[in-house]
């Protein structure tokens, strides 16, 4: 049945019964209170939270647009992984502050440090954007998994792309309602371990097929290894000279993933994803004390630096494995007749490598990895939403609900989202190109939300009035963005005049206008701030580094010790060789 044989399918089921067998012995546990079922009791020890942050992170966007990257733009997008130092901000810094305030979302922290407002806006942004975006980008990486791997695979008129998405949201939300936080987290630990396993031995054979390491690097091109591209790469200067007052702003629209953007904008989408995003951070929140969350995020931040060789590098190996000729197969898929790599087949690199390198029985076990990482991906979004809903809308508007009814809350709001996944589907299946533009969005997304966390944090100066303008006008800034990018995404032959306003604004490079939007909110913020009266510093205390009292210091220097410093530094160490190496 299409690229799988009979041994295939014999481990992919076995795979299964592993993580059905888990989750039931998970969803047997008590779940009566909120805590136990959003945040599993807060008793998950350092390592279930590190491979549940690391399960939660590769997903679809890993399978589908990071593999799919590095056959087209190489190691260029290593540097959202190498953003692993992100995970030491959240241990060291961030988490300290969330669990002390002893908060189920992010957005409840933002409504004790700063109004009920404020949390308000961003759970009701972060529930959108999850539907929008992670949901979508799940599904569409899904629907390319199963057309590449069962492509002859119908059932009462369904194809593979309907059949696979439908079944793993389906089995995904099941566990996710009946076993909230818990089951996802221990679930995930052996999903880990399964996609790193199997992406590992795509690694292995990949390189293999080409030849070994030095022959990879001599096909796919020395510039497939440089993670610092140009400000302006060759050629492009010229092409944009006759409206750009002769080339003189030409990096502005730079779209290679240029060093100074990378340098400069990545890391706020890093930051606010890996410490302000309750889709990561729920797991750290379950962990029993700032030591054993802090100890999660090490370990995950370790884990997070593989993604550069079990996905980037798979992506170069297609490239080259097309390029040279080796594999008719993969010449066909990415390559068209100018030699140029085809983008949109290029988000199918993975499973076509995972179809046609490997052999029978291993080619099960990775597929087995495949759906471990959306199955994972789902269900943190699933839960996360959950709680969200729960805790910032229903919780708000009847404080004296039960425990039992918060829970009940809980599997509804994930039924609902599981619903909502179903119902997406016919919407990614008929829009290709909705990939590439959701890749943006979180750019558009985290500047105001990045800004009002850590400026929140960092100075006890800042007001709700100063969080409020700054979420506002930039989530306002992004929206505009949007708004002006989803016509010439979705509408075939749209455009703008060229050099008007909308045309400029709709071809600059996406991590520019992150960095406008980000200057644009810390400017409001600190502004309106200053024109109001500080707030209360009794109120916020132990919420900002400026309001710790000497027994919040005193907890914190004894939950540290040797080792966790000295795996920071190795963390460190580690990321800054790698850059070296691909420079």
């Amino acid at each position: 049945m299409g690229t799988l044989a009979t041994l295939d399918w014999i481990v992919i089921f076995g795979y299964f019964l592993i993580i059905a067998g888990l989750a039931w012995w998970v969803i047997k546990q008590k779940t009566d209170t909120a805590a136990d079922y959003f945040l599993a009791g807060r008793h998950l020890g350092w390592m279930i939270v590190g491979t549940s942050i690391f399960a939660s992170n590769i997903g679809s966007e890993h399978l589908v647009g990071l593999a799919g990257s590095g056959a087209t733009d190489g190691v260029a997008m290593a540097h959202y992984e190498l953003h692993a130092w992100c995970l030491l901000v959240l241990g060291w810094i961030m988490l300290p502050f969330y669990i002390r305030s002893k908060v189920f979302t992010m957005p409840e922290f933002l409504e004790k440090r700063f109004s009920p407002l404020a949390r308000t806006l961003l759970s009701g942004i972060s529930l959108v954007a999850y539907v929008l975006t992670k949901i979508a980008v799940g599904i569409f990486a899904g629907g390319i998994v199963f057309s590449v791997l069962l492509p002859d695979v119908h059932f009462l008129g369904l194809n593979s792309f309907w059949i696979g998405s439908i079944l793993v949201i389906l089995f995904t939300g099941l566990y996710t309602i009946l076993g909230g936080l818990r089951a996802v987290a221990y679930t995930e630990a052996i999903q880990t371990l399964v996609l790193v396993f199997g992406s590992f031995l795509v690694l292995y054979f990949g390189l293999k097929a080409i030849g070994g390491w030095d022959n990879l690097y001599d096909v796919a091109g020395a510039e497939m290894f440089n993670l610092w591209k140009p400000m302006v790469p060759d050629g492009f200067e010229s092409t944009w000279a006759p409206v750009l007052e002769e080339g003189r702003m030409a990096w502005y629209f730079n779209t290679n993933y240029p060093w100074f953007a990378v340098l400069f904008a990545a890391p706020i989408v890093g930051l606010w994803y890996w410490t302000t995003d309750q889709y990561i951070v729920q797991r750290a929140l379950g962990a029993p004390d700032e030591a054993e969350g802090r100890r999660g995020t090490i370990a995950a931040a370790f884990l997070k630096i593989l993604p550069v060789f079990i996905f980037i590098i798979p992506g170069i190996i297609a490239f080259a494995l097309a390029k040279s000729g080796q594999m008719d197969v993969l010449r066909q898929q990415l390559i068209d007749d100018q030699g140029m790599v085809i983008n949109q087949n290029a988000q199918a690199a993975f499973p076509l490598l995972v179809a046609h390198i490997l052999p029978v029985g291993v080619r099960g076990i990775v597929v087995a990895g495949l759906l471990a990482a959306l199955m994972s991906s789902l269900a943190g979004v699933f839960n996360a939403s959950s709680t969200l809903f729960t805790m910032d809308f229903y919780k708000k508007y009847r404080p004296d609900a039960p425990e039992e009814r918060l829970v009940w809350m809980g599997r509804i709001a994930t039924v609902i989202m599981v619903l909502i996944g179903l119902l997406w589907i016919p919407v990614i299946q008929g829009s290709r190109g909705l990939y590439d533009y959701l890749q943006g969005v979180q750019s558009y997304v985290a500047p105001p939300i990045f800004v009002v966390f850590f400026l929140g944090v960092f100075n006890k100066r800042m007001t709700k009035e100063g969080a409020l303008w700054a979420l506002c006008v930039g989530f306002a800034l992004g929206i505009f963005r949007l708004a002006i990018d989803t016509p010439v995404t979705l509408m075939e032959g749209f455009t703008y005049e060229t050099g008007s306003f909308l045309w400029i604004v709709n071809n600059m490079f996406f991590q520019y206008y992150s960095m406008i939007i980000t200057a644009v909110c810390i400017a409001v913020m600190f502004i309106v701030s200053y024109m109001n009266e500080p707030p209360s510093y009794e109120k916020i205390s132990g919420l900002t580094y400026g309001t710790l009292t000497e027994e919040d210091k005193r907890l914190s220097r004894e939950s540290r010790n040797t080792l966790d410093i000295v795996l920071s530094v190795l963390l460190i160490v580690v990321i800054g060789f790698i850059y070296i190496y691909f420079s």
